[in-house]
Parts: C-alpha cells; structure tokens; sequence
C-alpha cells in the first residue's frame, strides 16, 4: 500500500491535510490507534503514517509510541484538550464549587488554559458583575456576550492541542494587567512542586501568577500521579490549594506538612 507517486504535490498536500486530521480525531476519539491499523485505514504505507504521527506530535496533538499513537498525556505530552475535558469531570466540578465561593461581584478573576479552569468558567456569570481574563479560547468562548461579564481576552500565538494562547506575546498581555484572584491548575505534582510539560505554559502561568493578588490552585488527585517536565513553583507559593474530595489522607497530609495552605473541596471546613 503506497501513496499514488504521480499525483499532483497541491492534491497531495490537501490529502495529507485532510488524513492527518483524520488520524488526530480518530486518537482522540480512542485514546490509542496502532500505526498498522491506520495505515490500512486510509490505505497508504506504514511509513507514511509515521510521517503523518511526527507532524501531529509536533503540533502538540497526539503522542507517538511503541507500534502506534496515543492521546494519554505525559511528561513530555500535555493531552488534547479534547481527552483533558474528559478527564476527571466530577473532580473537576468538585473543585470549582469550592472555588466559586471565593468570588465576590466586583471581582477580575484570571483563569489559564486548564479544563480545571474551564469548569470554574462555567459557574462565574451567576457571580457577576465580573470582569475574566484568560487566554484559554474554551473559556472565551464560553463567557463571550454574558451578562455581568467583561472578557479580556489575552492573545498571542495560537497552540491548536491547547485551545489556548501562549508565548512572549502572551506573557506581555498578561503583565500589563492586574486581577484580584488568579484560578489555576497543574500537570503534576512531584515532591511539593508543580510540573508542566510545556515552557511556553510555564511562561504563561508565571506571569499570572505575578499578575494576581491572590493565586489558588486546583488540584484533582490525579495530578499526585503524574509527572511532568518543566518545574512551575512549590504549591506554597500559591496563597491557597484546593484538592477534591478524593485525595489520599497521605498526600494531604504531606501538604499539611510542608506548610501549604490547604482546602478539601466538599469537606465541612469552611473556605478561608
């Protein structure tokens, strides 16, 4: 099975275009696809595939490993945002309840890129009159035209995989504003740091955190599991971390220890 030679190279490239947008769905939709599989599929050779897979990777969408693809993230692959919204919806929810009763109207609230945020998103136009700054699109498009809402919305260089705006650009919006609250969310959780697997992430959320006079992070008891690449800060950097209800009494009692300040969504203690 080989891709026909003699086809035109402007025919070529809208196939290639239209297959690799294909291969992309269809990881997202499974969660892992065998490179063999997908070459039958789409009846081209094994190597083209691969070819297909490296462009993907590259784009942040997809994960290449061993025989296929796979859209589970990594320490070194964030996830489709598409897998990411999946993830973890009660959790989530969970966590942005709790979150949501540290808003007052009057509030500018910051939210990055996360599905954690996204669902804090959901609940801000009952809170309002609020004014949200965020470079997560998900979100822009959410509160787009809300009552009670004013939306600045951070530009910069556009990552597809992350439905978010990132980079120096990006950073430099964010530094000539200045909110109450920042809502935020990590990769990973490793030793009582937070991890990422992008530099362009890390950039963006820095600067957040600069940018707000108090920053809390959400964090799903997931994220204990997992590992990422790039160091963000220590959690106690962060003037509150809420964790859901389903963090193991171990791992919060690791925080307690190493002095963060620490909120269990859905526990009878109230928010501080």
């Amino acid at each position: 099975m080989t891709e026909d030679a003699t086809a035109p190279a402007v025919s070529d490239g809208a196939a290639s275009r239209e297959r690799r947008e294909k291969i992309r769905q269809r990881v997202a939709d499974e969660g892992f696809v065998q490179i063999k599989a997908l070459a039958e599929a789409y009846d081209v050779s094994v190597m083209t595939i691969h070819r297909d897979l490296d462009v993907l990777q590259s784009k942040g969408w997809l994960r290449k490993i061993r025989g296929g693809a796979t859209a589970q993230p990594s320490a070194m692959y964030h996830g489709d945002v598409r897998h990411r919204l999946q993830a973890m919806a009660e959790a989530k929810r969970q966590l942005a309840d709790a979150a949501a009763g540290l808003v007052s109207p009057g509030d500018s609230i910051m939210i990055d890129e996360s599905t954690t945020g996204l669902s804090v998103a959901e609940l801000l136009p009952s809170r309002g009159p609020l004014t949200v700054i965020t470079n997560f699109l998900a979100a822009v498009n959410l509160l787009a035209g809300k009552p009670d809402i004013d939306l600045i919305a951070l530009g910069g260089a556009y990552y597809p995989a992350y439905d978010a705006f990132l980079g120096l650009r990006t950073c430099d919006a964010i530094r000539s504003l200045h909110a109450d609250v920042l809502f935020m969310s990590t990769t990973a959780i490793t030793n009582g740091h937070c991890y990422h697997q992008s530099q362009e992430t890390v950039a963006v959320k820095l600067a957040l955190m600069d940018s707000a006079d108090r920053r809390v992070l959400l964090v799903d008891h997931s994220k204990f599991a997992k590992n990422g690449l790039h160091q963000l800060a220590p959690l106690t950097a962060f003037d509150l971390v809420i964790v859901d209800s389903g963090t193991p009494e171990e791992e919060l009692a690791a925080l307690r220890t190493r002095g963060v300040p620490l909120h269990v969504a859905g526990s009878d203690t109230p928010l501080p």
